[in-house]
């Protein structure tokens, strides 16, 4: 697969934040594939590791305090939670993974759930994948980008908390990953994000308004 071109500045100054996403609400949660909403109209996923800042990056999007609730104990997201944006489009909070201090009966249930989801949702037009800046590309962020390789679903990578690096750095991470990213010709795009300081929201706002068929004047 080829390499795929930069995605949007995350510099300051890029795109324009959309208030698309200022309007998510909370649509259901679902701890089984039945309960899932209706699989019409276009929906974004969120998915990463516990604790990598995926459900802080959910709320610094959408500029919200508490729409995705946030735990400085990994493995908070336990089921699939669908935020409703207007009535065909959605975003979804998957739940965290490869967080061993659970059950194994709970890891288990939530691999069944993420993959009940990953592999039959129509809907998914793209997956917003959530890595600690400081700890990129672990074991099972490969793993989900072997998948959605094999599924044909454009990923794009949120490089979360960079404000724990000071800009230098963290723009060298980056570059790293997107590197390595491209060595496997991985066609995946990848941004520095930091919630704590709103850095990134306009890139990562420009790659979903992308994937739900936003246009904006």
């Amino acid at each position: 697969m080829p390499a795929k071109a930069d995605p949007p500045s995350d510099r300051p100054g890029g795109p324009a934040l959309n208030p698309l996403y200022q309007r998510a609400r909370f649509l259901i949660s679902a701890a089984e594939p039945g309960q899932f909403p209706p699989d019409q109209g276009a929906e974004v996923a969120f998915a990463g590791r516990s604790n990598s800042g995926k459900s802080s990056a959910i709320n610094a999007i959408c500029q919200q305090r508490s729409l995705a609730r946030t735990s400085k104990r990994p493995g908070r997201t336990q089921l699939i939670n669908f935020f409703t944006l207007d009535a065909e489009r959605r975003l979804v909070d998957l739940p965290g993974y490869g967080y061993a201090q659970v059950p194994a009966r709970v890891q288990q249930h939530w691999q069944q759930l993420l993959e009940g989801y990953l592999e039959g949702r129509a809907s998914l037009r793209g997956l917003v994948l959530t890595m600690d800046i400081r700890h990129p590309l672990t074991d099972y962020d490969w793993m989900l980008l072997d998948w959605a390789g094999e599924a044909d679903l454009p990923v794009h990578i949120l490089l979360t908390k960079a404000d724990k690096l000071k800009r230098g750095p963290g723009m060298q991470a980056r570059d790293r990953v997107r590197s390595r990213l491209q060595d496997k010709g991985i066609a995946v795009s990848a941004q520095r994000f930091s919630a704590a300081r709103h850095e990134g929201i306009e890139a990562c706002h420009a790659q979903m308004d992308q994937w739900l068929g936003e246009e904006r004047s």
